[in-house]
């Protein structure tokens, strides 16, 4: 291993981090424009609705992991929740996510399910109260 490969490699866990909090911060938006109208272009759905209880997930779930607060089954929560988004909206309208709208679903799928395996990384709450133990 070069020089330059081991000096990237240990900011592995510090880029699992800020993956963590980079696609929570932007998947928050989503809810936060379904429960809030935080630029909404259309009024959020009903309370009680498939639509806002995925608000909520969105929203509550993105900001539990932003904080790296439960992490590993807040990730898979939103995980099995983007693929039952994707193949409920956007897989049957064509088999390419290009297509069929539904890139952001299924990245924000596998992305947090590789965050439910890894965990929230060392910049996370989670870290903070395992070191404290």
């Amino acid at each position: 291993m070069g020089k330059v490969d081991s000096r990237w490699h240990g900011w592995s866990p510090r880029l699992l981090s800020i993956l963590r909090i980079v696609a929570s911060f932007l998947f928050m938006q989503h809810g936060a424009q379904k429960l809030f109208g935080f630029l909404a272009t259309r009024p959020g759905p009903e309370r009680f609705s498939q639509g806002w209880i995925g608000g909520v997930l969105e929203f509550f779930g993105g900001l539990l992991l932003l904080f790296g607060l439960f992490s590993r089954p807040v990730a898979f929560i939103l995980s099995g929740m983007m693929a039952v988004a994707y193949f409920q909206f956007h897989s049957e309208r064509s088999f390419w996510t290009i297509q069929n709208g539904g890139e952001l679903a299924a990245f924000y799928c596998f992305v947090f399910l590789y965050l439910s395996a890894a965990g929230g990384g060392p910049w996370s709450l989670d870290s903070f109260w395992r070191r404290r133990a």
